[in-house]
């Protein structure tokens, strides 16, 4: 069953999120673990796709934005409302919402920023895994 982790920033900048998504995503490539990342919005794809080769000096995520019928054969992946039909065991969930094809990973990693609206979507989100009986984490950061 999927294990769903939540992450819960207590900086409040705009772009915490994208940067803890960058080191999320980096810990997980060094585990060997291919990840899918869902974003909220396409400009945020586009931020998060270029963030992820300069967000830290002498990183190097290897990662392509996903488009159906693509190869996917980077082990990072970033899509919006999308689902990828290649193998991923890791999905980092930037979205308000839950997407469809949640349960096909083995973790979930749900990041929730500093702000109301945030959090109230992430208490949602808890909800829904909690009442289905996944099995959940919390991590405050």
């Amino acid at each position: 069953m999927t294990r769903v982790d939540f992450y819960i920033l207590q900086d409040s900048r705009v772009d915490a999120r994208q940067q803890f998504t960058c080191k999320l995503t980096e810990k997980a490539y060094k585990q060997g673990h291919r990840v899918y990342i869902n974003t909220a919005s396409e400009q945020q794809l586009k931020q998060l796709d270029e963030l992820l080769w300069t967000f830290r000096d002498g990183s190097f995520l290897p990662h392509e934005c996903y488009h159906p019928g693509a190869a996917g054969d980077q082990p990072i992946l970033l899509g919006h409302a999308i689902e990828p039909d290649t193998p991923n065991d890791v999905l980092v969930n930037l979205a308000d919402d839950i997407p469809a094809f949640f349960s096909r990973f083995n973790r979930v990693a749900e990041l929730v920023g500093g702000d109301d609206a945030q959090r109230q979507s992430a208490r949602d989100r808890y909800r829904f895994y909690k009442d289905r009986g996944y099995t959940l984490k919390t991590h405050k950061l």
